[in-house]
């Protein structure tokens, strides 16, 4: 049996840039729950979206965010858009900055896209809200 390749720097700083995006609890269950077929699915975005674009210095963590939820909005992947929604509280996009995001899906990709992706992040933020409130409660 061979031993499973050493991982990359660009797979490190994806990994790091991912747990600061999508927290720590998100990406130990992505991990968690990975199988010997999906892991180089997990590898390829740990690498690429996480290490190589996300990682990049040239735009925040917010602007990413942003246009991140308007991509995925216009192209309908609603539970992607819920998480990078939820994401928002690590990357400093506001429920102003998301609005505005998912207007320009409305012009650019389609008013259908935009409605139900604002119903989405709609219940993503309101989600976010009680739960920060039950922490606070505690």
């Amino acid at each position: 049996m061979s031993e499973a390749p050493e991982k990359s720097p660009r797979y490190h700083q994806g990994m790091a840039t991912r747990r600061s995006v999508l927290g720590d609890s998100y990406v130990d269950q992505a991990q968690k729950s990975k199988t010997a077929f999906d892991e180089p699915f997990q590898d390829l975005i740990t690498e690429a979206a996480w290490g190589h674009v996300w990682s990049r210095p040239t735009w925040t963590k917010r602007e990413r965010s942003m246009v991140t939820i308007a991509l995925l909005a216009a192209l309908g992947h609603h539970d992607e858009v819920a998480m990078h929604v939820r994401a928002t509280k690590n990357t400093g996009a506001t429920p102003d900055d998301i609005m505005e995001a998912l207007l320009h899906v409305a012009i650019y990709a389609g008013v259908p896209a935009a409605n139900h992706a604002i119903k989405i992040a709609r219940n993503a933020l309101q989600q976010m809200e009680a739960d920060s409130e039950r922490e606070e409660g505690r």
